[in-house]
């Protein structure tokens, strides 16, 4: 019998690697997106289910939620930088909203997804978030959403170890081919994120949905609260 994976942010980037691998071994996908178009696309060129959904907005992931009778494998890969919207009032007003952007897109998409759809694991389960090397080193607001995301996840491990699902983050280095830097990436930056890699080249989505694929197989099992770093060696104290 073929597992459900539920993957959000999976339209895009890491999200769609990790939905398109799991797809290839015939999973049964669903990905959720926040615009419509999106989401139709992925789910046809992927031959998955799509659903729209904001997962920062409660009422949407609850109705997730009521769509998935059973569930096997969740991964949160919603997140990105955030934008604060149109300037407006004070400068620390703007300052409050982009760290509430930051924290929504990347921290309470995880924690409202998994908790409304916690009830529906059966059997083995698992719980798989995507962080950001960004959580050690110069982050900001984003990064500290991404360090708040590791905190949370070792908390629901040991709520949900119990019952048979284990959760994890995997801690992405610097992924190349995304949209993540959002047109900002310049070829000198590029060339500094690959030399503090050991092994001297950028990450991929593949390595990621690789790593993905492991912690939902029977040999990752006994590993759970854990924060897998994939980043070549790319030091983390800077």
């Amino acid at each position: 019998m073929s597992r459900t994976v539920l993957v959000t942010g999976g339209t895009s980037g890491i999200g769609r690697a990790v939905a398109e691998r799991f797809a290839a071994d015939g999973a049964d996908v669903v990905v959720t997106g926040r615009h419509q178009d999106t989401v139709e696309r992925t789910a046809k060129e992927l031959g998955v289910r799509g659903v729209v959904c904001d997962a920062s907005d409660p009422a949407q992931a609850g109705a997730l939620a009521e769509q998935l009778e059973s569930l096997q494998v969740l991964v949160n890969a919603a997140g990105g930088l955030a934008s604060a919207g149109p300037g407006g009032g004070s400068a620390l007003d703007r300052v409050l909203a982009q760290w509430q952007a930051a924290l929504a897109q990347n921290l309470l998409t995880a924690v409202l997804t998994t908790s409304a759809v916690q009830d529906r694991f059966t059997g083995d389960g698992c719980v798989i978030s995507v962080g950001s090397i960004g959580a050690e080193r110069r982050g900001g607001s984003y990064g500290a959403a991404k360090a708040a995301l590791a905190a949370w996840n070792a908390a629901l491990s040991a709520d949900l170890a119990p019952r048979g699902v284990t959760c994890n983050v995997i801690s992405a280095g610097y992924i190349a081919g995304t949209n993540f830097f959002q047109g900002g990436m310049t070829d000198e930056r590029h060339r500094t994120l690959v030399d503090e890699t050991h092994d001297k080249r950028p990450g991929t989505v593949d390595d990621i949905a690789a790593t993905a694929y492991f912690l939902a197989s029977p040999g990752a099992r006994h590993i759970t609260g854990q924060t897998l770093h994939v980043n070549g060696g790319a030091f983390t104290t800077r």
